[in-house]
């Protein structure tokens, strides 16, 4: 099984790219985003994600652990082929995704070609939980360290996700509130100011909730 090549970039295609390792040229299928960064000539590294079937043996290509990681969880939801996946991948990068699918943002995903807007609620709806997992697992191998942990979850989030779960929020709730967190504080917030903000947020949707009961 492929896991990695290292070569020369021979040539970009539309949605491919062909790499030489020591003379034998591997055609290697990639999003958008990763194929912008390769040039004919020069060197290259790729993380493999190999698909062997009866009649084929296809070769997917990411410029990093937090691309391929993601094209694992797109197309481990029904419907969602490697097609789609490179799709959502050329037009989303792994951060975007995680906001979009913490905070239930279909419309986002459904800005993928070949994206409708029931795939894309299925990808919200499925991937959520999973997304919630990578947070805290990125909180846990963080270690104080800035930067991008799992699946490209941002440190910061994750340390505030998991500083909520141990409060005894549910995962996918803490998520969501601290995505919508970011948005409102934009880039460079602190884990306590992320904390602050999520903890507003989970008290309005509470509050929210509880008058939705009253009325009824």
């Amino acid at each position: 099984m492929i896991a990695k090549l290292k070569g020369i970039v021979d040539h970009v295609g539309d949605g491919h790219a062909i790499i030489d390792v020591g003379g034998v040229g591997y055609l290697v299928h990639c999003a958008a985003r990763t194929l912008g960064r390769l040039k004919a000539g020069e060197a290259a590294m790729l993380l493999i994600e190999t698909d062997v079937g009866e009649d084929h043996i296809r070769l997917f290509g990411f410029a990093d652990a937090a691309e391929r990681e993601w094209f694992r969880l797109l197309t481990s939801v029904q419907g969602v082929g490697s097609r789609i996946g490179l799709a959502v991948l050329s037009t989303l990068t792994p951060d975007e995704l995680v906001r979009a699918i913490a905070a239930g943002d279909k419309t986002t995903v459904s800005r993928a070609n070949g994206v409708g807007g029931k795939l894309a609620q299925r990808i919200v709806t499925e991937l959520k939980d999973k997304v919630s997992a990578l947070a805290l697992g990125a909180a846990g191998g963080a270690a104080g360290k800035k930067g991008k942990g799992a699946g490209g979850v941002d440190t910061a989030t994750a340390d505030a996700v998991s500083a909520l779960v141990n409060l005894g929020y549910a995962p996918a709730d803490a998520l969501g509130a601290v995505a919508q967190a970011g948005e409102a504080l934009g880039a460079g917030a602190s884990v306590a100011e992320l904390i602050r903000a999520a903890l507003s947020e989970l008290a309005a949707s509470r509050a929210a909730a509880g008058a939705g009961g009253r009325r009824r």
